[in-house]
């Protein structure tokens, strides 16, 4: 799939939260991503982490309507084992930077589908992934 981006969990959250810093950059960039017809991929790790985000500063009930709507308007996708073993190693690599897990993983299932990711995250240009830009 070569017309997608793979979502990160900053856009998520910021579409959701009209108090969050970066919420009209997330609709401006949303609006973007359809226009030029792209599918947005979420990882399953990213989809946890959102949802833990959501859940706790938004409540259960927008959480729960969150959730319908992130998975009724995106393809969810699973890494694989590898992805997460080379996860570590990346976090290992970068031990002197705050890069979570879930970036990593994300980090290294971008590179293994060759898609960007659509973030607002300053690790990964530290890890060097392919970043969507509108």
């Amino acid at each position: 799939m070569s017309r997608a981006v793979l979502a990160d969990t900053g856009p998520l959250y910021a579409l959701s939260d009209p108090s969050d810093q970066f919420h009209e950059r997330a609709h401006r960039e949303l609006e973007a991503i359809t226009a030029d017809s792209l599918a947005i991929l979420v990882p399953f790790p990213v989809l946890c982490e959102t949802h833990t985000l959501v859940l706790r500063r938004l409540g259960g009930k927008y959480a729960a309507g969150w959730l319908d709507e992130i998975l009724s308007g995106s393809v969810p996708v699973n890494p694989q084992p590898l992805d997460f073993l080379e996860g570590v190693a990346k976090l290992n690599k970068f031990s002197d930077q705050p890069i979570t897990l879930v970036d990593a993983v994300v980090d290294r299932l971008a590179r293994r589908l060759a898609l960007p990711v659509w973030t607002f995250d300053g690790h990964f240009s530290v890890m060097r992934s392919s970043i969507w830009r509108p």
